[in-house]
C-alpha cells in the first residue's frame, strides 16, 4: 500500500508539473502544428542540395528552429522517434587548412588593377563589348564556388553536424491531441500528445548563458520513458563515439576537407528506471519517469581579425573536446529549474522589449494551427494576429541565430540539414546578409548586431589585399560571397552580373555607422567603428573613375545579378553616397581627418547624379536601357531609397516618384526576400497600403508553413526583411528626424507598438485609432535633441538622458505635454 501511495503521489506531481509547463503555449505568440511529421527525411538528409530544392521538404517547412547563436537545432516531433537536426555555426569546410594549405587558400586574387585603364578607355571609345570582355576575364577570381569544380575545395560551405534520434517505442496508433509548438515568448519548443490515455510531453530549449541544449521527456504516468538515443554523423567527417560515463556519449569529429575538429556531448539524467550506454554509442533508457538530455557542442574555429596569411592555423583555437567538457561540467552543477530560469531571463530580456498589437479587438480567436491560419490568410481571410506573429518571429530568429561571440546569421540563419546547401549557406554580401540585420537596431536588438560587426572586422585585412589586387586602392572591400575564413575575393565565374560586386564591402561598412547612429556609442565609434568606415571610404574614392571632365563614376560596375557591365551603375553610386556620407558624419563626430573629409565631400559633389529615363523611371544603368516589362527580383538601383537615405519623398520628391515607377514596373511578386525588400521600399515611399500589399504577398507566396521565408528554397533574409519593413511602416528615422506612422495602412485601423527604436538612441512607443496617432512616448537614452514629424506637422525639443516625453495629437497637431514622464 505504501508503494501504491508513493507511485500515486509521484504521478500527481508529474501531472501538475506538465500542466504548469504547458500553459497555453499554442496560444499567444506561438507557431504550432497539430500533426506529427514523418521520418522520411531521416534517410535522405545527407544529400547535398546544391542551389536547388531541399530534398527534405518536411524539415524545410514543418520543423521548429531553436538556437543560441552558436548551437542550432530543428525539432520534428515524430512519435516513433524524435528527429533533431544539429548545427554549430562555425562548422565550415574550406579555409587555409584545406589540403593546399595557406598559400593555396589565399592565392585567389587576380592582379587586375593594371587593366582598369584599358577598360575605361574602351568605355570612352564606346566599345561596350571590349569593356565587358576585359572585365569578365580579369575581375573574377581563382576560387571555385562548387566543390565538384575544385580539389581541394577552398571556399568551402557551411555543413551539418548531423542528427540525433530518440526512439520512443511508441506508434501513432491510438494517439490523439497532438501539438508541436514553438513559443516565441520563451524560445521553447514543446511536443505533446496523448496515447493510450497517457499524456506525453517533450520540452526543448537552447540556452545562451549556459551554452547547452536541454531536452526533457515526461509523461503523466510513472515509468513510461523507454528511450534510445543515437547519433547519425556528418558523412564528410571522420570521427568516433565514445561513452561518457554510464549515461552519456561524446562524439569527436574532423571534417575531411579541412581537418576542422568538432565535438558534442550528450548526458542523460533520468528519474527512475535505468540508463546505460552501448558499445555502438547509444544511450538506452528503460522505465524512467522523466529523462533530461543535456547537449553541448563546439568546433576548433577561432575568429580572427588580423589573420596571418602564411599560417594555416590562423583560424584554429581551443580544442572542442575540452570546451564541450567544460560546458557540460558547468551545466551539471545546475538544476533543470535553474537552467530553465537562466534561459528565460536571458531570452525575455531581449524579446520582451517590443510589443505589437494590430486591430486587437478584431483578432481571430480560433485556436488554429499556424499552417491552417496561413492557408486561410492565403484565401483572403484577414488575420492580424498572424501578422503580429510573423513580425515577432523575425525578432525570435535574429535572437536565436545572432548573439555576441559568434559569426552572424547566414543565408539560413544557422539551420541547415544537408552536407552542402543552397549557395553554400554562405554570407552573401550583395543584400542577403545585410537584410538579415535590417531589423536589429530598429526592433531593439542592438546586441544582435555584434556578430555582424565582428564578421566585418574579419574581412578588413584580407579585404585590403583584394582592394589592392583589383583596383590598386587603399582600404578594404569584399565581394559577392564570404565564408568564416576571411574570403573577400570574387569567385572564378565570368558571369559578372552576379560575381563582380566590389561595393559589397562599403555596403557592409554602412552597417557600422548604422549601429553607431542608433546607439550613439562614442567609444565604439572611435575604437572600432570609424577605422572600418574610413578604410572603406578610402577604398571607395580610389575605386571610382575620376574622368577628365571632373566627374566621378563607377567603372567598371554592375547592378547585382542583373544586366551588363556598366560605367556607372546606379546601385554602386547609391552605395558610394551612403558610405561617404557616413564617413563624413563619423569624422565630424570625432573631430578628426578634416583633410580626408574634404576629399569625400568633393567626390560626393562631383559624383554622377541620379538619372530619370524615358519611362520616367529611375535609371538602373548609365544608359537608358531599362525595360518596363522587366520583373527582375533585384531592385538594386533603389538602394538610395532603402536601405540608403539619399532618395526620399520629403527631400527628393521627383526622384522618389521615379523610384515608385520602378517598383510599379517590377511588380508586386518575386521571391520571398525580394518582396521583403520591396515592402521596405514602399514603406520608405510612405505608401502604407502598397507596403501592406507587399507584406500580404510575402506571407501568402513567400512563406512556408513554419513561417520560414522561401526563395525557394528556404532563405531566412525574407523573414528579417519582413520584420524590418513592418517597423518602417510604423516608424522611420533615417532622414535625421523621427517620423511617426509614416506608412500606416488602412487595414491597421487601430493598434499599438512599444519599444521600437529610432536613430539618436530613442525608444518609441505609439498608439493609434481610426488610422490616426493617439499618443507617442519617446524615451531619450542619451539626451539627444529630438525632432518629430507626423504628417505635415513637425515638433522639436531638447531631451535629457533617461527621461520620457509624451506627445499627443490634438486638433490635427502634435503637441508635447508640459510634464516629462518619469
Amino acid at each position: 500500500m505504501k508503494k501504491f501511495y508513493l507511485i500515486f503521489a509521484c504521478a500527481l506531481m508529474i501531472i501538475s508539473t506538465i500542466k504548469a509547463e504547458v500553459t497555453d503555449y499554442s496560444k499567444g505568440l506561438s507557431i504550432w502544428f497539430d500533426t506529427p511529421t514523418n521520418l522520411d527525411g531521416r534517410a535522405i538528409w545527407l544529400h547535398a542540395s546544391g542551389n536547388g530544392a531541399n530534398p527534405d521538404p518536411v524539415w524545410e517547412s514543418r520543423s521548429l528552429p531553436l538556437g543560441n547563436g552558436s548551437l542550432g537545432a530543428n525539432i520534428m516531433g515524430s512519435i516513433a522517434a524524435e528527429r533533431i537536426t544539429l548545427n554549430e555555426k562555425t562548422l565550415w569546410k574550406g579555409g587555409p587548412n584545406t589540403a593546399g594549405g595557406a598559400d593555396y587558400y589565399w592565392n585567389v586574387n587576380k592582379q587586375s588593377a593594371s587593366v582598369l585603364q584599358e577598360i575605361r578607355q574602351a568605355f570612352l571609345e564606346g566599345d561596350q563589348s571590349k569593356a565587358e570582355i576585359l572585365t569578365r576575364k580579369n575581375f573574377n577570381g581563382l576560387a571555385e564556388y562548387e566543390e565538384k569544380n575544385e580539389t581541394p575545395f577552398r571556399f568551402g560551405s557551411f555543413t551539418t553536424m548531423g542528427e540525433i534520434y530518440v526512439e520512443t517505442g511508441l506508434s501513432e496508433i491510438g494517439m490523439d491531441k497532438y501539438k508541436r509548438i514553438l513559443s516565441l515568448d520563451s524560445a521553447i519548443a514543446v511536443v505533446t500528445f496523448r496515447k493510450d490515455n497517457i499524456n506525453y510531453r517533450r520540452s526543448y530549449f537552447i540556452s545562451y548563458p549556459d551554452s547547452v541544449m536541454i531536452m526533457k521527456f515526461t509523461a503523466d504516468r510513472p515509468g513510461m520513458q523507454n528511450l534510445t538515443l543515437s547519433y547519425s554523423p556528418n558523412t564528410e567527417a571522420k570521427g568516433k563515439i565514445d561513452s561518457y560515463g554510464e549515461d552519456g556519449i561524446c562524439y569527436l569529429g574532423e571534417l575531411n576537407n579541412n581537418k576542422m575538429k568538432f565535438a558534442f556531448r550528450i548526458r542523460a539524467i533520468n528519474k527512475g528506471g535505468s540508463s546505460t550506454t552501448t558499445n555502438d554509442g547509444k544511450i538506452v533508457i528503460k522505465n524512467a519517469d522523466e529523462v533530461i538530455f543535456l547537449l553541448t557542442a563546439d568546433t576548433d574555429y577561432k575568429m580572427n581579425f588580423d589573420p596571418d596569411f602564411q599560417d594555416p592555423q590562423t583560424y584554429v583555437g581551443q580544442q572542442p573536446e575540452q570546451t564541450t567538457l567544460k560546458m557540460m561540467q558547468q551545466v551539471m552543477e545546475r538544476s533543470y529549474e535553474e537552467l530553465y530560469s537562466r534561459h528565460i531571463a536571458d531570452y525575455t530580456a531581449l524579446f520582451n522589449r517590443v510589443k505589437l498589437h494590430l486591430n486587437p479587438l478584431s483578432a481571430i480567436n480560433e485556436d488554429l494551427p499556424t499552417d491552417q491560419r496561413l492557408t486561410r490568410y492565403r484565401n483572403g481571410i484577414p488575420d492580424f494576429h498572424l501578422e503580429e506573429l510573423y513580425y515577432q518571429y523575425g525578432r525570435y530568429l535574429l535572437i536565436s541565430s545572432s548573439r555576441p561571440g559568434n559569426m552572424p546569421a547566414n543565408l539560413q540563419g544557422m539551420w541547415h540539414n544537408n552536407l552542402d546547401g543552397p549557395w553554400r549557406v554562405d554570407y552573401h554580401n550583395n543584400i542577403n546578409i545585410q537584410m538579415n540585420y535590417w531589423p536589429a537596431c530598429s526592433t531593439n536588438l542592438n546586441e544582435c548586431m555584434w556578430p555582424l560587426i565582428d564578421f566585418i572586422r574579419t574581412l578588413e585585412k584580407p579585404g585590403e589585399k583584394t582592394a589592392r589586387a583589383y583596383f590598386n586602392a587603399r582600404g578594404w572591400t569584399a565581394s559577392i560571397s564570404a565564408n568564416i575564413f576571411g574570403f573577400t575575393s570574387p569567385l572564378s565565374s565570368e558571369q559578372m552580373e552576379w560575381n563582380f560586386n566590389p561595393m559589397a564591402g562599403p555596403w557592409l561598412a554602412t552597417h557600422i555607422w548604422e549601429y553607431y547612429d542608433y546607439t550613439r556609442d562614442q567609444k565604439f565609434l572611435k575604437e572600432i567603428g570609424y577605422p572600418l568606415i574610413k578604410s572603406s571610404a578610402q577604398f571607395t574614392t580610389d575605386y571610382l573613375w575620376h574622368k577628365m571632365d571632373g566627374t566621378y563614376t563607377a567603372a567598371p560596375s554592375t547592378s547585382p545579378e542583373h544586366g551588363p557591365v556598366d560605367q556607372g551603375a546606379t546601385f554602386v553610386h547609391g552605395v558610394v553616397r551612403e558610405i561617404l556620407l557616413d564617413a563624413i558624419a563619423a569624422s565630424k563626430e570625432l573631430r578628426i581627418d578634416k583633410k580626408e573629409r574634404k576629399l569625400w565631400e568633393k567626390v560626393l559633389t562631383h559624383l554622377a547624379p541620379y538619372r530619370v529615363g524615358r519611362y520616367a523611371q529611375l535609371m538602373e544603368w548609365s544608359t537608358d536601357i531599362d525595360d518596363p516589362a522587366d520583373k527582375h527580383r533585384h531592385v538594386n538601383h533603389l538602394f538610395g531609397l532603402h536601405p540608403g537615405h539619399t532618395l526620399s519623398p520629403i527631400t527628393t520628391p521627383q526622384l522618389a516618384e521615379a523610384a515608385r515607377i520602378v517598383l510599379e514596373h517590377r511588380g508586386d511578386g518575386a521571391t520571398g526576400w525580394s518582396m521583403g525588400w520591396k515592402l521596405n521600399q514602399w514603406a520608405r515611399l510612405q505608401d502604407g497600403n502598397h507596403a501592406y500589399l507587399l507584406f500580404g504577398n510575402l506571407l501568402k507566396n513567400g512563406t512556408l508553413d513554419n513561417l520560414w521565408d522561401t526563395h525557394a528554397p528556404f532563405q531566412i533574409d525574407g523573414n528579417f526583411g519582413g520584420t524590418a519593413g513592418i517597423t518602417e511602416m510604423l516608424l522611420q528615422s533615417h532622414m535625421g528626424f523621427i517620423q511617426l506612422l509614416p506608412a500606416l495602412p488602412d487595414a491597421w485601423k487601430e493598434g499599438s507598438v512599444s519599444g521600437i527604436c529610432a536613430k539618436g538612441n530613442f525608444e518609441v512607443s505609439l498608439s493609434w485609432q481610426e488610422n490616426e496617432l493617439v499618443e507617442a512616448i519617446i524615451l531619450s537614452k542619451v539626451g539627444s535633441p529630438c525632432t518629430l514629424r507626423y504628417g505635415e506637422q513637425a515638433l522639436s525639443f531638447k531631451t535629457e538622458k533617461g527621461k520620457s516625453y509624451r506627445i499627443i495629437r490634438e486638433e490635427d497637431k502634435i503637441i508635447l505635454t508640459p510634464k516629462e514622464l518619469e
